[in-house]
């Protein structure tokens, strides 16, 4: 059989630079915002109906903003960090004047945001061209992402909710694309399409004007093709916002100044408990030869457990149901036939849980932070797989997981909800292939509004792997 190492997917000509190459073309004079824009335009033309991530293409209001930008730069100024990089946008995020559908149209019927999501101001003020919003699972309550298929193979799903927006940053149909994260909504579309995805602590980066699941695990971040390109990006949206109920007057660091600083020294936890427990083979020898890599770039492995986290699920599960529940609870009773059939039942079956049994599960979550506490008190971050499995079959309900055929949603999220629950800053990075040609990949989990430390270890591990610099056979 072939090894993860001997792996060898066919792959496309990388055709269009990364976030930082961009910035660096722009710079030299050698590539301009407007030609990069009408190649991003032209593939989504050409490549997207094969993968039906896009639910609405900005191309005239793209073309503009790349010609504002191009004109600054021929003047000598400087507009912001992310002049003329074209990035999308999950459908929850508003956008003056358009619709946010968030994945349902008959939900949504006629809705038109009046102002644009912080996170959507900051990224036009840091020169983004914005190319358009793109497939959300309905209200991010689920992982498949419908119709969006995989670009690696359109024959399985490319995860979710954020799964539009991994698709398109994988096929290049934009260079970045803006996810959120409840329960794994980054990471996991990330890992299943070869991404970096990047969870930042709760409350570092604002939610307002993005249409909620559940306040209290809802996070919004990145997802890229490297780890210096989700650096650049998290520099220009976060921060503090007072229009966020949960946003954290926390200082935000330069993320890019220690970005290549190297990480001998730092201290790598590898769980003992959980986080390896039934995963596919070539997924778990995958994340060994990864944590090698740390290995020879100067890391210290610690053996150590992470206290309670195997409570996760249950918590996670009765968390978002409550909130999602009351969130749509006057529509849900209305109309609940405007619903598709899996969110309706898991927005019904949160009607269910009672208020006692939310606020247990409040209370159990303490101990699931306690326990990440006091696994990162000896480490600098942890390591682990950021999924158990490769990716699912499109329109399969079920996944082989742990010698049995079990839902996805629960196999997709198990490792990547727990981070959620401690409200810690996540990454997750390619390290692989599985001998079916579908990505694998790594997980770090860092301390709270310590994402330097996982951007840096990110930006070692890629330093000495390619597997970021792949791409997925759509040429």
């Amino acid at each position: 059989m072939t090894t993860v190492e001997d792996a060898r997917p066919q792959v496309s000509v990388v055709t269009l630079p990364t976030v930082t190459e961009a910035l660096a073309a722009f710079e030299a004079g050698t590539l301009s915002p407007v030609e990069l824009t009408e190649q991003v335009l032209a593939r989504i033309d050409r490549i997207d109906p094969l993968l039906e991530s896009y639910v609405d293409v900005f191309s005239d209001a793209a073309r503009a903003k790349a010609r504002v930008v191009e004109n600054a730069i021929r003047r000598g100024d400087r507009i912001g960090p992310l002049q003329g990089i074209p990035v999308a946008l999950k459908d929850l995020y508003d956008v003056a004047g358009l619709p946010t559908l968030a994945g349902s149209a008959v939900v949504r019927a006629g809705h038109r945001a009046d102002t644009d999501s912080t996170v959507v101001r900051k990224l036009r003020a840091a020169g983004a061209v914005l190319t358009g919003k793109v497939v959300t699972h309905e209200f991010a309550f689920g992982v498949v992402s419908a119709p969006t298929r995989n670009p690696w193979d359109r024959d399985t799903i490319p995860g979710g909710s954020s799964g539009g927006s991994a698709a398109a940053v994988s096929a290049q149909l934009c260079l970045a694309a803006m996810g959120s994260d409840t329960g794994g909504s980054i990471r996991i579309p990330a890992g299943l399409c070869g991404l970096v995805g990047l969870k930042p602590t709760y409350g570092r980066v604002s939610k307002r004007g993005v249409a909620e699941l559940s306040w209290t695990l809802d996070h919004t971040g990145p997802l890229t093709r490297t780890v210096a390109d989700a650096a650049v990006l998290l520099q220009a949206i976060a921060g503090y916002d007072p229009g966020d109920p949960n946003s954290v007057d926390e200082a935000v660091p330069d993320y890019l100044a220690g970005l290549h600083a190297g990480i001998e020294g730092l201290r790598v936890g590898v769980p003992s408990n959980f986080f390896f427990d039934h995963v596919d083979t070539e997924v778990g020898d995958a994340v060994q030869a990864a944590l090698a890599v740390l290995v020879d770039a100067g890391a210290t492995l610690v053996e150590l457990a992470v206290p309670h986290v195997e409570l996760t699920a249950e918590v996670v599960t009765t968390i978002v149901g409550v909130e999602a529940a009351a969130i749509h609870q006057e529509h849900i009773r209305a109309s609940p036939e405007a619903y598709t059939a899996d969110t309706r039942r898991r927005l019904l079956a949160g009607e269910l849980i009672s208020g006692t049994t939310y606020v247990n599960a409040q209370r159990v979550r303490r101990l699931i932070v306690a326990g990440f506490r006091d696994a990162l008190s000896d480490v600098d971050v942890l390591a682990t797989p950021t999924l158990p499995v490769t990716a699912p079959a499109f329109g399969a309900d079920t996944t082989p997981f742990g010698g049995a055929e079990v839902p996805v949603m629960p196999v997709l999220s198990r490792l990547t909800a727990p981070a959620n629950a401690a409200g810690l800053p996540a990454l997750a990075l390619p390290c692989g292939f599985s001998s079916r040609g579908l990505p694998l990949s790594l997980q770090l989990i860092g301390r709270p509004f310590d994402e330097s430390t996982l951007l840096a270890a990110g930006q070692a591990y890629q330093r000495r792997t390619d597997w970021h610099a792949r791409q997925p056979p759509l040429d």
